[in-house]
């Protein structure tokens, strides 16, 4: 049922919660919360009045609940902590950014005919590591050397192995020594900087391009995007964007005939090789690797199409460090990194977190408190203010819905039969499953999972 392996004292444990006499009524709220693997627990009441009477109309409170509590689902976006959340908030992902490709959700449908491009920004090399290559299918050698020669510490400077993608030697050094982990963990440690940097600047390049002034150019476009960070076997994160060119009001207005993919092309490549973020021992920069493809609606022609992009978009905004070798919770205490579940390349880079942030000039950097994320402290997904529905307004519009069929099921109006007002008071009680109840919560999320499958295959099938 899980990647988990349940023992017969889990198996136990979990008939013994189903013999419990509130098991029933725990079952419907972790249903409710999609199987959440570490639901929160909370006390409390609600009383809903009618706004103009004053008439109470329905109290809920916890005390009246067989558990004695409430659960409500925890949110995280990350799969490696809460599968069942992290599916939610993927799920979002994608609606925001194709919505933002396509239309739909507040976006004009005719948004899909403004030029947008799926761009990918990387880090530059700081050592040599072990990689995955292929070629028409075939598993090509790693780093080939005919000669065969050593670096300085007597190490091999190539390597003949062939690397499927899930080696775990991808992304590691070839020698730990010659590899800059100064140099990786500080530019981790400033690429939100340096995407800001590159935002910032795109008009100005836009503007010398076609020889006008930024003020005439705001008078004619607009730049929207929505970005994620997605970590590399070798620890280094990378961003994807979607980039769009509007008219100076947003989505609703078409950008000028002027504004083409290949201009976008050119300004994005010229930007990021203008950027630069100073650090006392140097200058941070983007890497040589950067990849520009068009974004159509459909047809994946020399481009990629609209939902594929939305789809890999929001498949890495569920997935942080953790999937470079490190761990998804922050590290307290220098003396547990010896200890950590982690690849010796990541332990290398968590070192160097902590040992960065014992220098005066590198005191002002939350390196320690960042040190499991390998340094980088940036958001995981943003998007510029037009480009299209917030992730906000998509939670709100769940729980709306959500309120409005509870509110159906006992009798209550809805918000436009009768004005009402809610008065509600939740306290913090816990958070996570108890002895048995793990089991039970991720048999009821790969059902929700399997539910939701199959419907979504139905719907491809029979789109009408």
């Amino acid at each position: 049922m899980s990647d988990r392996p349940y023992f017969s004292a889990d198996i136990k444990a979990a008939a013994e919660r189903a013999a419990m006499p509130d098991f029933p009524r725990w079952q419907q709220m972790v249903r409710a919360t999609g199987g959440c693997a570490q639901p929160i627990r909370l006390h409390g009441e609600r009383v809903t009045c009618d706004a103009g009477t004053g008439e109470v109309l329905d109290v809920y409170r916890t005390a009246d609940e067989p558990t004695g509590f409430l659960l409500t689902a925890c949110g995280n976006r990350r799969a490696s902590r809460c599968p069942a959340c992290s599916e939610v908030y993927r799920d979002d992902t994608y609606h925001l950014i194709l919505s933002g490709l396509r239309g739909g959700k507040g976006v004009p449908e005719n948004v899909n005919a403004h030029p947008r491009v799926f761009a990918t920004f990387t880090a530059p090399s700081f050592g040599a590591v072990h990689a995955h290559r292929d070629r028409d299918g075939k598993t090509l050698p790693c780093r080939p050397r005919r000669d065969k020669p050593l670096c300085e510490h007597g190490r091999p400077e190539g390597c003949g192995a062939r690397h499927e993608r899930d080696d775990p030697q991808v992304g590691q050094p070839l020698c730990v020594d010659c590899y800059d982990y100064q140099g990786a963990v500080l530019w981790n440690a400033h690429a939100g900087e340096l995407w800001r940097r590159l935002i910032q600047g795109l008009p100005a390049v836009f503007a010398r391009l076609l020889g006008v002034s930024r003020a005439a150019l705001r008078r004619h476009l607009r730049l929207s995007y929505a970005k994620v960070a997605e970590y590399q076997a070798r620890g280094l994160v990378h961003f994807h964007a979607v980039i769009r060119l509007d008219g100076p009001d947003g989505p609703d207005d078409p950008p000028p005939d002027w504004a083409t993919v290949p201009l976008l092309d050119l300004a994005l490549r010229e930007a990021a090789g203008q950027i630069a973020v100073p650090v006392p021992d140097g200058a941070l920069k983007w890497g040589d690797q950067i990849d520009v493809r068009p974004v159509y609606i459909a047809a994946d022609l020399e481009g990629m199409s609209d939902q594929r992009v939305a789809s890999y978009v929001a498949k890495y905004a569920t997935k942080g460090a953790e999937s470079a070798g490190t761990v998804d919770r922050p590290i307290r205490h220098a003396s547990a990194i010896a200890r950590l579940d982690v690849t010796e390349h990541a332990r290398r880079m968590i070192y160097t977190c902590f040992s960065l942030a014992t220098l005066p000039q590198y005191r002002d950097l939350p390196l320690r408190q960042w040190a499991h994320m390998l340094g980088y402290r940036g958001h995981f997904s943003t998007k510029s203010r037009l480009y299209s529905i917030t992730l906000g307004d998509l939670r709100q519009a769940r729980a709306d819905h959500r309120a409005k069929e509870a509110r159906e099921s006992v009798g209550l109006p809805v918000p436009t039969d009768r004005e009402t007002v809610t008065v509600q008071e939740w306290r913090f009680a816990g958070s996570g499953h108890r002895n048995g109840e793990h089991f039970w919560a991720e048999y009821a999320r790969q059902r929700i999972a399997t539910a939701r499958r199959i419907a979504r295959e139905q719907r491809e099938q029979d789109p009408a």
